[in-house]
């Protein structure tokens, strides 16, 4: 396997720019696509997932085999403590953004939300996804990587 030659572009001085929460979580709604970390046999474990927002929090579709499924179901109330990350940061320019939610995971269970959210959510990914998690948050924090002022 040959590794890549090219050089990378050296983009210039970045700063970055502490965004409130609401600007962080209006962001987070114009991607479709983040990562959601959460333990596993107690290490972190990272997934990419497709989500929607609804009513201030966070949705993704799951199955059954899934960890977060397993977590999401096991934990006691409030639920399963989570992140969710989802990011727009132009690899050429390394200029954009990235939003961190931090909160408690639930499954689901709910027969008509469900049925909405399989409606709103089409996961990318191949299987069964007849689970649906929702992520509260409690922390929205956010950047946005501008060029340095000169």
């Amino acid at each position: 396997m040959a590794l890549d030659q090219a050089q990378p572009v050296s983009p210039g001085p970045r700063q970055s720019v502490t965004l409130d929460a609401t600007e962080a979580f209006r962001l987070l709604g114009s991607v479709s696509i983040g990562r959601v970390v959460f333990t596993q046999h107690a290490l972190p474990t990272v997934r990419p997932v497709n989500h929607v927002l609804d009513g201030g929090d966070v949705v993704i579709r799951t199955h059954e085999g899934a960890a977060l499924t397993s977590r999401s179901r096991q934990a006691d109330a409030p639920g399963v403590v989570v992140a969710y990350e989802a990011d727009s940061i132009d690899p050429v320019t390394h200029l954009g953004w990235s939003v961190v939610i931090t909160g408690y995971a639930r499954l689901v269970t709910d027969a008509r939300e469900l049925a909405r959210y399989r409606e709103l959510l089409h996961p990318w990914v191949g299987g069964a996804m007849d689970y649906a998690v929702r992520i509260h948050p409690d922390l929205i924090t956010g950047i946005r990587l501008t060029p340095a002022a000169t």
